[in-house]
């Protein structure tokens, strides 16, 4: 699909965001081998000992959830609200390679620690959210970049009366995608801590 904005035609899609992706995981897992160092072993990140103490720690679930219902609530908003402006196609692009490179330097790290071992504690710590946390990710993101190219692929910054019917028809979409992210938030919340610590003590 292709599109004009900003005297340059742009080709872009919903396959476009998997590129972007892989580029950010190879690059979390670069950084992190090349600085691991100071990222592991100066910082203790993901060691014995933090793996211990969290094996018999307590969990306030309805603070957890609180919590992160915020954070995703405030970055989906940001996200929304960046992807109706000139920026909104470099915010989902820069989002994806984030997602990408923090899941890179993630993995890296715990395999780094504790070899395959360390994947399997990495399923645990994001099952079940991610289960719905992926698929969410990836509608929003292309819901975002569908809107910016609704508002602007006609070369206007102004908002035309067919991009206003756009914004409604979207907003039921995005009211979906905001329920989805509110169960994720409350499988990690409320289902999460407690398999992730039962697998800790196995681990």
């Amino acid at each position: 699909m292709r599109m004009r904005f900003a005297g340059r035609e742009w080709k872009i899609g919903r396959n476009a965001f998997m590129p972007v992706f892989c580029v950010g995981l190879l690059a979390g897992i670069i950084i992190l081998n090349m600085g691991k160092g100071i990222l592991l072993e100066g910082t203790g990140l993901f060691d014995e000992d933090t793996l211990y103490r969290m094996k018999y720690m307590t969990v306030d679930s309805n603070a957890l959830f609180c919590y992160i219902l915020r954070k995703r609530v405030v970055r989906l908003a940001v996200l929304v609200l960046l992807s109706t402006t000139y920026l909104g196609l470099a915010a989902c692009l820069g989002v994806t390679f984030w997602y990408g490179m923090s899941a890179g330097a993630f993995l890296a790290a715990l395999t780094l620690r504790y070899g395959i071992k360390g994947i399997a504690l990495a399923l645990a710590g994001i099952f079940p959210q991610y289960l719905i946390y992926i698929p969410a990710a990836l509608f929003l993101l292309s819901w975002c970049e569908t809107l910016f190219r609704g508002i602007y692929a006609r070369g206007g910054g102004g908002i035309s009366l067919e991009d206003r019917r756009l914004l409604i028809k979207k907003a039921g979409q995005l009211a979906g995608a905001l329920l989805a992210v509110t169960v994720g938030c409350l499988l990690e919340g409320y289902v999460n801590p407690y398999l992730f610590l039962g697998f800790l003590k196995i681990f």
